[in-house]
């Protein structure tokens, strides 16, 4: 069993990344779902599709890359099982000089900072990544 399927998930899209891998195959959750497509629409990785039916679902992610450079070059997970953080959307502010994005979940779904901020929604701060 897995404690923490997001700080999971993106690890798994970060190291899959620097081992030179094209694409990684994840167990099925509409979080990671989302997560990953907001992450598509970043332009992180490059596609998100999912696979098998009921229990064999995985969610297949193509990675992005820059000249054999991945693009994912750091994540952390701020938001964990023992502490969740949560923001206003007052409070949140451009995440490394606007080269990294900090991921949200909101009432209006998984949001980059820019977006919520834009959509005026606080939430929990799942993760960043640069």
């Amino acid at each position: 069993m897995i404690a923490d399927p997001i700080g999971d998930m993106i690890v798994q899209i970060k190291n899959a990344g620097e081992a030179g891998k094209d694409a990684v195959s994840l167990p099925y959750s509409k979080l990671k779902e989302a997560v990953a497509h907001c992450l598509a629409k970043e332009g992180y990785i490059k596609s998100v599709s999912q696979k098998g039916k009921k229990l064999e679902k995985t969610l297949e992610i193509e990675l992005f890359r820059d000249n054999d450079i991945p693009r994912i070059r750091g994540v952390k997970r701020i938001s964990k099982l023992s502490r969740r953080i949560y923001t206003k959307a007052k409070d949140l502010k451009v995440y490394n000089a606007g080269f990294g994005r900090i991921i949200l979940s909101t009432p209006k779904g998984i949001l980059t900072e820019v977006d919520a901020k834009k959509e005026n929604v606080g939430g929990e701060i799942l993760f960043t990544i640069w």
